[in-house]
């Protein structure tokens, strides 16, 4: 994970202070890019430590296509939501402040988000009853049918939408490219604050990649983070420097159990205990950072 280190290092010595939708404050930088050889091993973090069922829980959700935080929450923990009350998520805070201000469904067993990435991925252009388009289930078929095309694109970007969701999309658009039996993945992302969520969404999407690569009976080839404005949160910065001392481990292998079938759970949704089917190999990593969440 050097290219990680070196963009941190990067946007702390070439960084604009700026202003942010938070109130917060941020160092930034308007473009920048890492590329990682998924055949290399995982891009897992190893200067701390990754949340990987975090990241596992989440990719699932998406995949299923729930706008549900408390859905998210039981494939997270594996456990059905009777029993997580008061159990928080990554998306808690959404849900509490601005799916609740949105007018979304709200209370201890079920928090709308609106249509965010899930309800993009599996309806894109859906409303009421009109069914949108599953860009998964598309997305699968022209890798199969297709493998040469340009034209393999992932988008979570839909303006026409964009006032009813709780976040509007960080990670919007994700480009699939198959060279020589190897299916790459360029993902755009317009805002990333890398002290907290690249290390997130690079796993995330390195974990799509590999999921997809399976299903098509490919290998894996390339991750490429595109990202619009890299950013550290001025309250994250001593962390960060902490971060930069540290020495990388080697990164793990990727396990996938023979048990998880996309298909199946493209059709009939995930399962609880879904989240137990993807491991790290041989991850070691520093301890834990501690970062606060900006909302």
């Amino acid at each position: 994970m050097r290219q990680y280190l070196e963009a941190l290092e990067y946007v702390l010595e070439n960084g604009e202070t700026v202003d942010d939708r938070t109130g917060t404050g941020t160092k930034s930088v308007f473009g920048y890019q890492m590329r990682f050889d998924l055949s290399a091993g995982f891009p897992a973090v190893t200067t701390k430590k990754l949340a990987w069922k975090a990241v596992v829980g989440e990719l699932l959700w998406f995949l299923e296509g729930s706008t549900d935080e408390r859905r998210l929450a039981e494939l997270t923990y594996d456990k059905d939501r009777t029993e997580l009350v008061g159990k928080s998520t990554i998306w808690t805070a959404n849900a509490d402040k601005q799916g609740k201000d949105l007018g979304h469904e709200h209370h201890d067993f079920y928090k709308g988000l609106g249509p965010i990435y899930g309800y993009q991925w599996r309806n894109f252009g859906g409303f009421e009853s009109h069914r949108g388009t599953d860009q998964i289930e598309w997305l699968i078929n022209e890798i199969k049918t297709n493998p040469d095309s340009r034209r393999l694109i992932l988008s979570a970007w839909n303006p026409n939408q964009l006032d009813t969701m709780a976040l509007p999309p960080c990670h919007i658009l994700a480009q699939f490219r198959v060279y020589n039996g190897r299916l790459s993945c360029q993902l755009y992302q317009r805002s990333c604050d890398l002290g907290l969520g690249a290390n997130f969404n690079q796993a995330s999407y390195a974990l799509l990649t590999h999921i997809l690569a399976r299903e098509c009976e490919l290998a894996v080839g390339d991750f490429i983070h595109t990202i619009g404005d890299a950013h550290i949160y001025l309250n994250h910065i001593d962390a960060i420097k902490e971060q930069i001392k540290r020495e990388p481990y080697d990164l793990p292998a990727l396990r996938i159990d023979e048990n998880f079938n996309l298909p199946d759970r493209i059709k009939n949704g995930m399962r609880l205990g879904d989240v137990k089917l993807f491991d790290l190999i041989n991850y070691t990593h520093h301890s834990p950072i501690f970062m606060p969440m900006a909302v």
